[in-house]
C-alpha cells in the first residue's frame, strides 16, 4: 500500500509518498482502509519538529473509512464497519492501524469525508464550549482564528448556545464566513484593538472566555480582553508558543484563569469519546453544524495541503484523499 513517510523534520517536502507493507493488526488493533483523511495543524507541527515525533513516521491523526481486518481481542468493531478516529498517528496512508477502542462508529447519515472533516476539530470545539468554563446565554466569548477548522465549528456551537461571539480573522475575505457562522462581531487582526471591540458588545467587563489557538501573537490581547474571573483558553500555538508567563499577572487582570487543555484529556475514556463524537455527529445530521471543506488533495500532494494550511488562506477543513 502507499503511505506518506517523514524521515527527517523540516519543510513540507520532507513528506514522501512510499510503497510500504500493509500492516497486520495485533492485539486490540483494527486495520482501517482510509477513504478520507483530515489535515490538522498538529500534523504540520509534528512534521516540522515543533512537536517532535520519533522518526521515521507517517503523519496524520484523523481519518475515516472501513475496517478491513481486526486483531485478537477486538470487540468494539468488526470487519466492514464504517468508522472514524482522531488523535492516533498514521492517517496519511491508504490503510492504518488504530486501537479499536479509539474508533468511533459512523452513523449512516455521516459520509466518510464529513467525518474526516469534523471529528477531531468538532470534538475539540465541543469540549471547549461545553466542558472548560461555565457559560450562560448572553455571555461574550472571543474565538481567535474563527475562520479555521476549529474556529468555524466553535463559532457555530457558541452561537447556538446563545453566546455573543467576537471572532478574529486574518483577512477581510474570511469575515463573511465567520458572520454566517453566527459571530456578532468580526475583527480583522491588526485593524482594531480586540479589548475595545469586546467591551463594545455590551460586555463592559470583558469576555467571559477567550478561545485562543494562535498563541504567541494574540496572548496579550486575549488576556486584556477578559472579564473579571474570566478564562483564557490557549489550545493551540499556530504563531508559536506563548513565552514564559508570570502567574502573578493573573490577579491584577481580574483574578482570571489560564488553561492549556488538550482533547485527549476530554476523551480519556471510551464512554466520553463516544458521547462527544455522537454529540458532534448529531449536530451535523440535524443541520445545526455546517461542515465546510475548503479543498481536497490527493495523498501524493500532502505537501501542498500543508503549505495551504500554513499559508492562512483556508476557510474550513483540508482533506487528503487516498485514492485520488
Amino acid at each position: 500500500m502507499r503511505a506518506i513517510r517523514v524521515h527527517e523534520h523540516g519543510e513540507p517536502e520532507v513528506m514522501v509518498l512510499e510503497e510500504v507493507e500493509r500492516p497486520i493488526p495485533g492485539q486490540g488493533q483494527a486495520l482501517v482502509g482510509l477513504e478520507a483523511i483530515g489535515v490538522n495543524m498538529i500534523d504540520v507541527q509534528q512534521r516540522s519538529g515543533a512537536y517532535p515525533v520519533a522518526l521515521p513516521f507517517t503523519p496524520g491523526s484523523e481519518g475515516a473509512g472501513r475496517v478491513l481486518e481486526v486483531g485478537p481481542g477486538v470487540r468494539e468493531v468488526a470487519s466492514g464497519d464504517r468508522v472514524a478516529w482522531a488523535m492516533v498517528l498514521g492517517a496519511y496512508a491508504q490503510a492504518a492501524l488504530v486501537p479499536a477502542d479509539r474508533l468511533v462508529p459512523l452513523p449512516d447519515s455521516i459520509e466518510a469525508e464529513t467525518a474526516a472533516a469534523v471529528l477531531l476539530q468538532g470534538m475539540t470545539a465541543h469540549f471547549l464550549v461545553e466542558s472548560i468554563a461555565p457559560l450562560r446565554e448572553g455571555d461574550v466569548v472571543v474565538v481567535h482564528a474563527a475562520a479555521g477548522g476549529v474556529g468555524l465549528l466553535l463559532t457555530q456551537m457558541a452561537a447556538a448556545r446563545g453566546l455573543i461571539v467576537v471572532g478574529t480573522v486574518s483577512t477581510e475575505a474570511k469575515a463573511e464566513a465567520v458572520r454566517a457562522a453566527g459571530a456578532t462581531e468580526v475583527v480583522v487582526r491588526g485593524t482594531r484593538e480586540l479589548p475595545d471591540v469586546v467591551r463594545a458588545q455590551g460586555a463592559r467587563a470583558g469576555a467571559r472566555v477567550v478561545f485562543d489557538s494562535i498563541g504567541a501573537d494574540t496572548f496579550e490581547a486575549s488576556l486584556a480582553s477578559l472579564a473579571r474571573r474570566g478564562t483564557l483558553v490557549v489550545f493551540g500555538q499556530s504563531s508559536g508558543p506563548v513565552p514564559p508567563f508570570d502567574l502573578r499577572r493573573l490577579q491584577p487582570a481580574g483574578s482570571v484563569f489560564l488553561t492549556r487543555p488538550g482533547l485527549a484529556d476530554y476523551t480519556a475514556t471510551r464512554e466520553e469519546l463516544l458521547a462527544r463524537a455522537e454529540a458532534v455527529f448529531t449536530m451535523v445530521a440535524d443541520g445545526a453544524l455546517d461542515v465546510r471543506v475548503h479543498e481536497r488533495f490527493p495523498l501524493a500532494r500532502a505537501s501542498e495541503a500543508h503549505r495551504a494550511l500554513r499559508g492562512g488562506g483556508t476557510t474550513g477543513k483540508l482533506l487528503l484523499m487516498p485514492t485520488g
